[in-house]
């Protein structure tokens, strides 16, 4: 009884009216490319933390956390030479940041802090003054200030109890930037689009919608992950027709994908994904998809074109049973399952099924599996 009363819910499921699409949603072209030579930099650091509340390195462990604070106390006058330093509310830690485009000097940046020793917690710890390094080995930042944690770590003489991470934490605005990376944008003569989603289609309509904008050909499409602009044309400057190239809406071409998370059972469909003839049997799952193309025919004597309609019928149900039950024709994927959870099945059975009807041809969509 209980099997049909699933099954009666999935034909419910089948004649419910669906509400009528919406349009497709238009993005804006910024959202979907990189200028090139508009770009980030990556910066990093070794720094000291002190302040730490007995939950710092050990020198055992970590040596390179001593002669970094010796060095460090000798720099700024004090003489520890010859002295047994063994301090347990130090850390030693790397500490990175990322460089914006166009940051001047004084500009603010968030930091991130990570210790390399065997620190137990960077709580209540401050970082003391550290440069921070491009990958050309120059200083573009220094940071300093105290440090954020998000983890806790609770240890009693019977138990512990650990949520997150304590041994990292940031410093937010806790670097200045000391050093800009000159690039004169104004006197480009050409700007190149670099999609982050390569696509022939996007690529194209992006050329389009540019191209109609300014009444003129200034986009030019190189290849499926690039657009080239000419800026000759124009009498503004090249951050000025930027500006307006970057809020012109576009409407994205999505790929047919299925996305599989096996570990939260989590499958996520496109919108274009769909199926043809196949029948599968899985466990006492049995799936049966059927294509009827119907013929549309023009009137007589009229200008019209004979048209082929898809026609899709999927059963599930219980092998060795009666009960089945039809869904309506023309049918999606994410019919099939709605279907399926319906009969009550397993988020990794159902991974296991779309498998298997990817790779028998069934499924036209790209699939991945995380």
């Amino acid at each position: 009884m209980k099997l049909f009363a699933w099954l009666i819910a999935l034909a419910s499921l089948a004649v419910t009216t669906l509400p009528a699409p919406v349009a497709d949603a238009q993005t804006r072209i910024r959202d979907i490319v990189d200028v090139e030579g508009v770009r980030q930099n990556d910066l990093i650091g070794y720094g000291i933390v002190v302040g730490l509340n007995g939950t710092g390195d050990t020198v055992r462990n970590s040596p390179f956390t001593e002669d970094s604070l010796t060095y460090m106390l000798e720099r700024l006058g004090v003489n520890v030479q010859g002295e047994d330093i063994k301090p347990d509310n130090v850390a030693a830690v790397l500490v990175t940041a990322t460089l914006p485009a166009f940051a001047r000097n004084g500009s603010s940046l968030d930091v991130s802090v990570a210790s390399i020793g065997d620190a137990e917690s960077l709580e209540g710890g401050t970082l003391i003054l550290t440069p921070l390094k491009g990958a050309d080995n120059e200083v573009y930042a220094v940071a300093q200030g105290s440090i954020v944690v998000s983890g806790i770590d609770v240890q009693a003489q019977g138990a512990r109890e650990r949520r997150g991470t304590p041994t990292t934490g940031a410093i937010p605005n806790g670097a200045r930037v000391e050093r800009e990376i000159g690039y004169d944008f104004n006197q480009r003569q050409s700007l190149t689009l670099a999609l982050r989603d390569p696509d022939f289609t996007t690529a194209a309509r992006i050329e389009d919608t540019i191209n109609d904008a300014f009444g003129a050909p200034v986009a030019f499409m190189r290849d499926p992950g690039t657009v080239d602009l000419d800026l000759r044309v124009f009498d503004s400057s090249p951050a000025r027709v930027l500006a307006n190239i970057e809020n012109l809406p576009i409407q994205v071409a999505v790929p047919a994908r299925i996305v599989i998370d096996e570990q939260s059972g989590t499958i996520v469909l496109g919108e274009d994904v769909t199926i043809s003839k196949v029948a599968i049997a899985q466990g006492n799952i049995s799936i049966k998809v059927v294509e009827t193309p119907v013929v549309s025919q023009p009137n007589p004597f009229s200008d019209g074109e004979s048209i082929v309609l898809p026609r899709s019928q999927i059963s599930i149900g219980q092998t060795g049973s009666n009960r089945i039950a039809t869904l309506n024709p023309n049918v999606t994927l994410s019919q099939l399952i709605a279907g399926l959870n319906a009969l009550g099945v397993s988020p990794q059975e159902m991974a296991d099924i779309i498998r298997t009807m990817k790779t028998a041809g069934a499924i036209h969509a790209d699939l991945i599996v995380r």
